[in-house]
């Protein structure tokens, strides 16, 4: 039953019009007003369910001044609905702004339903327990790139959407500052007519990518696993250079505990490799 004065966060389809569920229908239907980030857009799935509403635009430009006419319509009793042009709003969405705003005074109801990101994982066959949704990444390429840089230490499933026109310069950025061998699945046209779901190694990405440009159209998600857990009793590559040159001027001990502070290694572990590194000098 529809309550007045209340906003409904109603998430839709992301491609096959049947998957948006039996409540979100109701919801649309009773309430007063529908606000959507693309009417014009939204238009198209209400008319499928017939249904025939008020509508008021609300998208990442004008947010903040429809939100308060959507409060202005709260203070007034109606009921409000707010859909983005596909899947959940708030997430990598308009709506967090509006929600906020109406928090303050009056009820907010979600209405779950499609999210890109869990439909993809669903099907990727990943088994990891822990992901990050990052979204989109920059545009720009120096920027994302140093994003990029920020998220390797990461060991769990990064999760990123992206656009058609710029999957390609994506993958490239995400094959240069990360390792060649994280396995990527590429899911594309989720639930749409052309829906794609690859799996491959993050170095054989752009390959197949290019190799059909049809693979280059439409909304990605890009499921990319994490880096590979450290392993407590090896010592980097990079942690034993540096306690090498810090053996070559300091006590044991000392050089030890600073090299350990510096590259965040074991200081037991560190502790070992100084006294074997000793032993093989006194051959």
């Amino acid at each position: 039953m529809i309550q007045k004065s209340t906003l409904y966060v109603v998430a839709t389809p992301i491609g096959n019009l049947r998957d948006i569920s039996l409540r979100a229908l109701d919801v649309l239907m009773a309430v007063d007003v529908i606000a959507a980030e693309d009417t014009r857009n939204s238009r198209h799935l209400l008319s499928h369910y017939s249904i025939t509403k008020k509508m008021i635009a609300l998208h990442q430009h004008n947010e903040r001044t429809a939100s308060e006419k959507i409060v202005g319509l709260l203070a007034t009793g109606k009921s409000v609905a707010y859909v983005t042009d596909v899947g959940t709003p708030g997430i990598s969405d308009p709506g967090a702004i509006l929600v906020n705003l109406v928090r303050k005074n009056y009820s907010v109801v979600p209405i779950p339903g499609a999210n890109a990101a869990l439909c993809a994982l669903s099907a990727a066959g990943i088994p990891a327990t822990h992901f990050l949704f990052y979204g989109f990444l920059p545009t720009k390429t120096g920027i994302r790139r140093r994003k990029l840089e920020e998220l390797r230490s990461l060991t769990y499933t990064l999760v990123f959407y992206e656009a058609p026109h710029r999957i390609l310069e994506c993958v490239t950025d995400l094959s240069v500052v990360l390792e060649a061998n994280r396995q990527l699945t590429i899911g594309r046209e989720l639930t749409k007519m052309f829906e794609t779901i690859h799996t491959c190694a993050l170095g054989d990405a752009l390959t197949w990518l290019n190799a059909d440009t049809n693979q280059q159209k439409g909304e990605f998600v890009l499921l990319l696993s994490g880096a590979e857990t450290p392993d407590k009793g090896r010592i980097s590559n990079q942690g034993q250079h540096t306690l090498k040159l810090l053996m070559k001027e300091l006590p044991l001990k000392q050089a030890v505990k600073l090299a350990s502070d510096i590259t965040y290694e074991n200081k037991n572990q560190m502790y070992k490799m100084a006294l074997s590194m000793k032993k093989d000098e006194g051959r």
